[in-house]
């Protein structure tokens, strides 16, 4: 994990309205690397995401990217499912294929192939309205993984399920990025979640957005539920919980040349 995958290098992103919503952002991620963005509700996580994924612009600073040679190495995963209802399961995995102009016939194997990823083999021809709620979010992963990106961004893709499935569903990711090497930019509001599943936890505070804490992870892999009993769990947690509270908005933000902790 030494390469560059993405970075952002002092950037800023100022809305038409005049939002603040970053502030000299500085974040590297490197190649193989799970990095879990978390903080309050309008900090600038989501941003930072679409900003990785070139749906939005800098208003200043730039972007590297090395680790992005084509559209097909990066992939995004959002909250919703945003599955297609009139849809099955097949065909809503199908559809960034289907952008690209290849046909069903062509490439099911590799639709199949991601569905046994997730665990999905089976439901191949069943609809969303048929599915749970962690089910639709395995297909909507599948439609992400189908395209073989390098990159996965991943904006609180867990955040509206019951904890037994969001639990299960860490696990199922946790074991799919250690046998695919992937690089992960994951968007949470939980930080237990983050802790059990990052090498690194990137804290954020509000206005305006900026990061003021990153915080190494150095629990080894593979990761169960000994660790998410453990003492050092509990601690990484205090922590991170401890950073965000000093981030608080009647905290007094940093000038933008002001460098966030670095946890060592």
């Amino acid at each position: 994990m030494t390469s560059t995958a993405i970075a952002l290098h002092q950037v800023n992103k100022i809305y038409d309205n005049g939002t603040i919503a970053l502030q000299g952002i500085d974040l590297t991620v490197r190649q193989g690397e799970f990095v879990s963005l978390v903080g309050p509700s309008g900090c600038g996580k989501s941003t930072v995401l679409k900003l990785m994924a070139g749906l939005v612009a800098p208003s200043n600073g730039y972007l590297e990217s090395p680790g992005v040679e084509g559209d097909r190495d990066l992939a995004f995963v959002f909250q919703d499912a945003a599955l297609m209802p009139w849809a099955t399961v097949l065909d809503n995995v199908h559809l960034p294929l289907k952008l690209k102009g290849q046909s069903l016939r062509t490439c099911r194997s590799r639709l199949q192939a991601a569905l046994n990823l997730v665990a999905l083999q089976g439901f191949e021809h069943s609809y969303p309205r048929q599915l749970s709620g962690g089910m639709k979010m395995r297909v909507s992963i599948a439609r992400a993984l189908v395209t073989n990106p390098h990159i996965l961004l991943m904006d609180e893709p867990f955040g509206a399920l019951d904890e037994m499935s969001r639990s299960r569903l860490n696990s199922e990711l946790l074991q799919l990025w250690e046998q695919y090497h992937w690089t992960v930019v994951f968007v949470t509001h939980n930080i237990y979640e983050a802790v059990y599943l990052s090498n690194r936890v990137v804290v954020m505070a509000a206005q305006p957005g900026r990061i003021v804490a990153d915080v190494p992870i150095n629990v080894p892999y593979p990761r169960g539920e000994d660790f998410r009993t453990s003492p050092q769990f509990n601690q990484y947690c205090r922590d991170i919980g401890q950073r965000l509270a000093q981030g608080e908005p009647d905290s007094t933000p940093p000038s933008p040349t002001t460098q966030p902790t670095v946890y060592r």
